[in-house]
């Protein structure tokens, strides 16, 4: 019994079973929990108490959630600041939330992390023109989320050092 079907529907006792092992496997936001209920024909107050349950329970915990996010993407995907935050706020998470991930990301090993993608893409451009280089490194960098000021300062000295 899962949740591939969005034809069934769950009393509030097995979905809330279910949704303890969906959010024990990994960590969810409230909006991933409330979709999950939604499919499972769980409406109004039934799908709100479910909902405190389990951040009651300690299954759901949207800070938990934001770190762990933010902190994933980083690490695995090599995102910057701009692009996990975005994500998160679409995710409908709480500034104050977004801000404690934020602080997860020590910035030593941000920079260090920028400049390895830059040192990456700059050996696999082809472009003769600097100018043109420049600009296909530094959007690279802005379209992974780095700070457009951060990346035109590294991009800059990058080049300056050549």
């Amino acid at each position: 019994m899962g949740f591939s079907s969005g034809k069934k529907y769950y009393s509030t006792t097995d979905a809330l079973a279910l949704l303890k092992k969906y959010c024990a496997y990994q960590e969810r936001c409230h909006q991933e929990v409330r979709t999950r209920l939604l499919r499972c024909g769980l409406r109004g107050n039934d799908l709100e108490n479910l909902i405190t349950k389990l951040i009651d329970e300690n299954f759901l915990n949207e800070e938990r959630f934001a770190i762990a996010f933010a902190g994933g993407k980083f690490r695995l995907k090599n995102w910057g600041r701009k692009k996990i935050e975005q994500q998160l706020k679409a995710k409908g998470i709480s500034t104050y939330c977004i801000a404690k991930a934020m602080k997860e990301i020590d910035t030593p090993n941000y920079k260090k992390t920028m400049l390895i993608l830059l040192e990456k893409k700059a050996a696999a451009l082809k472009d003769k023109n600097i100018f043109t280089r420049k600009q296909k490194l530094s959007n690279y960098l802005i379209r992974k989320g780095y700070e457009t000021e951060l990346v035109f300062q590294h991009v800059n000295d990058y080049y300056d050092h050549e």
